[in-house]
């Protein structure tokens, strides 16, 4: 698929964009590249579209090589197609909106505002013009945005999500699938104590090695006898944890290794390990205390479940929601290449079993 490329600039793209579809330039003929339902989508608003995409994806692209511009291609074909779908997807359930007599007051576009002004600390409408002013909108831009925005969610509340509900056994049916999302594996809280022997790039120095164990075994001989084990590692541990009594955890039992997880199964809280031989050096371990594996049950976790449930079935009714527009509504495609792609993207959609486009 072929493309313009965009300007040298991305934001300089933008404020051509905008300005050709402000009409400041009365001798630009603008391309019309799909026609739904009347309404109109041109080349000039899938280009500022398009930029918009990519610099939502953090994309830092230098165009003044050739490098850069093969990779803002390559960019360009990526989002292009799933831009399109949204795109049209947009215009339709606005205009069902519209439809079913939707509108944006004045008073709720002003609490929009304020509550934009707050979150963006913007104290004026001075700061707020030039705000927009950088985004290259004006306030009317800014009004047309959230009202298109208002009247998608209350298409999507009135038509769908406000129709969509979880019967008791659809609930249960997932609480049984997914019964792992529910359960909390058993942890355990433990104290350390590490001598390290030192690396040896020769191989094993068995005199560092037996010094290692010996005081190791010597630790533990100060627990056995009534020293605080925490006192003992804060004294002589070689691990980071020694700041903090050789305490480490909650760890997760399964993601222990076979042989740790073994070595303090079998251990009650209070209970010390003999000395052990590891990677780092010798250890003697200590369980604080452990947690059970534990089942959230199914009267405690429904309304979790109800939420993912209910999250899943309104994507998937809203899907075919869109579907029935898109078969019912008049799509009238003026660029060969555009409607290919805008193809190709309702095909990867429905291979890949989406939601709704954004």
């Amino acid at each position: 698929m072929t493309y313009r490329m965009l300007p040298r600039s991305v934001a300089l793209s933008v404020v051509l964009c905008a300005a050709v579809v402000a009409g400041a330039r009365s001798e630009i003929i603008e391309q019309v590249l799909v026609k739904v339902n009347g309404e109109i989508f041109t080349k000039t608003d899938l280009e500022t579209r398009q930029v918009q995409e990519i610099r939502q994806k953090g994309k830092q692209i230098d165009l003044n090589t050739e490098q850069g511009n093969a990779e803002l291609r390559k960019a360009i074909a990526e989002v292009t197609p799933t831009l399109l779908v949204s795109v049209v997807d947009e215009m339709l359930v606005v205009q069902r909106g519209r439809e079913l007599g939707y509108k944006l007051s004045e008073e709720q576009f002003k609490r929009v505002l304020d509550n934009l002004k707050t979150q963006n600390k913007i104290e004026s409408d001075e700061q707020m013009l030039a705000a927009l002013k950088q985004e290259n909108m004006t306030m009317a831009d800014l009004r047309r945005s959230l009202e298109r925005q208002m009247l998608a969610s209350q298409v999507q509340q009135a038509e769908i999500f406000g129709r969509v509900a979880v019967t008791e056994g659809e609930a249960r049916k997932y609480y049984e699938q997914h019964i792992t999302e529910f359960t909390t594996p058993s942890s355990v809280m433990l104290r350390e104590i590490l001598i390290a022997v030192p690396a040896d790039p020769r191989g094993v120095n068995v005199g560092a090695d037996d010094g290692a164990r010996e005081r190791a075994e010597e630790a533990r001989k100060r627990i056995a006898g009534g020293e605080a084990f925490e006192k003992v590692a804060t004294e002589v541990s070689d691990a980071p944890s020694k700041a903090s009594g050789g305490l480490i955890g909650p760890l997760n039992v399964n993601d222990l290794s076979t042989d740790f997880r073994k070595l303090v199964e079998g251990l009650k809280p209070g209970a010390i390990t003999n000395v052990v031989r590891t990677q780092r050096g010798y250890q003697v371990l200590k369980l604080e205390s452990s947690t059970p594996t534990q089942v959230l049950p199914f009267e405690q976790a429904h309304e979790q479940i109800s939420q993912r449930v209910v999250t899943d079935k309104r994507l998937e009714e809203y899907q075919k929601y869109l579907v029935k527009l898109r078969a019912q509504a008049i799509i009238d495609w003026k660029n060969p290449d555009v409607k290919k792609a805008y193809e190709e993207g309702v095909a990867a959609q429905a291979k890949a079993g989406a939601g709704p486009s954004q």
